[in-house]
């Protein structure tokens, strides 16, 4: 077994604690691994990140507080050492692409044998990427379409901000519906207007729409 100072430092992040327990006992007991720390929503996650700057965090896609992808971005602003894992119970080539966009170092599905999940931690602790195989060719496919379309890729909290403009709501109540600082609700907004090439909230829906973003 390799000593203490060579084991890949991990965060694990999820909100069903007996997966999160599941998960953490079956990477510490890799021997390969030593879990830092142990996060049920994504707060907490990044909270714990800054804290501890473990190599690896393992970041549940779904998680309230903050999403897996909202966790990348933050990490990735902010320049911190750790590379992240998106785990999600579905394999979708979109929802990789958009992880990979963001800086996410790796994405595997929920039904990952405990031996997957540890090869893929060592390895992204290693500097590389790692992807479900059978998303290989799913990934190409949205290369492929994002390099011919206008679509912007827009997160999961863009587009609930975009969603509430839709629906009339301004910045302050948009800040109270999602549970999100307003301060946080402008900088998703500013991210909007520079996706869409637009500088108000009327002109972000109705871009939006032509583009297909909105029913």
């Amino acid at each position: 077994m390799p000593m203490s100072d060579e084991l890949v430092t991990v965060v694990v992040a999820d909100d069903h604690p007996f997966f999160r327990d599941g998960v953490a006992r079956g990477l510490n007991n890799s021997g390969r691994i030593r879990i830092v720390g142990e996060a049920g929503d994504g707060r907490e996650a990044l909270e714990l990140i800054r804290a501890e700057h473990p190599q690896v965090a393992i970041v549940d896609h779904q998680m309230p507080g903050l999403s897996g992808v909202d966790v990348v971005r933050a990490v990735a602003r902010d320049g911190l050492p750790t590379r992240v894992i998106l785990l999600s119970a579905f394999a979708d080539s979109a929802v990789v692409f958009q992880a990979l966009e963001e800086g996410a170092a790796g994405y595997l599905t929920k039904d990952a044998s405990r031996g997957d999940i540890v090869e893929a931690v060592v390895r992204v602790a290693g500097g590389h990427t790692v992807l479900p195989p059978e998303l290989a060719g799913g990934l190409a496919d949205q290369i492929r379409l994002r390099a011919r379309s206008d679509v912007p890729v827009l997160s999961e909290r863009e587009r609930q901000v975009l969603d509430a403009f839709a629906r009339g709501l301004s910045i302050p109540q948009a800040s109270a519906e999602l549970f999100l600082g307003v301060s946080t609700i402008k900088t998703y907004t500013q991210r909007l207007y520079e996706k869409l090439g637009v500088s108000d909230r009327a002109a972000a829906v109705a871009e939006a729409m032509r583009r297909g973003l909105l029913d």
